[in-house]
């Protein structure tokens, strides 16, 4: 499976983005995905992540409320709408398959797949 991020760029703070996570590969319905961030000098940090079915979610509780995964299995793409964006939120974000089919992990080590990052900028 080969995982690509986009939908990353610059936004003020309070703004939107969507981001994107194409997959290739027809097992990626099957997988968890999950998305993680990293901001310069910190550790990459777990974000949400969505089951092989979309039917069970979880969040980071810094981003609870605030931003949404979903995913189009027809599409193989993964979503994740960021609303209300803080400063804090800047990163480059990453998302991540993982082969485990029933699983939903919050630990990055649990994740096979990573894509390639898409940085997200918020201005004040």
């Amino acid at each position: 499976v080969q995982l690509q991020a986009s939908g990353g760029g610059l936004v003020q703070a309070g703004g939107s983005l969507r981001l994107s996570c194409a997959a290739s590969g027809r097992t990626f319905s099957l997988y968890p995905v999950g998305w993680f961030r990293q901001a310069p000098g910190k550790e990459r940090e777990f974000v949400a992540a969505i089951s092989y079915g979309g039917g069970r979610t979880v969040y980071a509780d810094s981003v609870k409320g605030r931003f949404t995964i979903s995913r189009d299995n027809a599409k193989n793409t993964v979503y994740l709408q960021m609303n209300s964006l803080k400063l804090e939120d800047a990163a480059v974000y990453y998302c991540a398959a993982d082969q485990n089919r029933f699983g939903l992990p919050i630990a990055k080590d649990d994740y096979d797949y990573w894509g390639q990052g898409t940085l997200v900028t918020v201005s004040s």
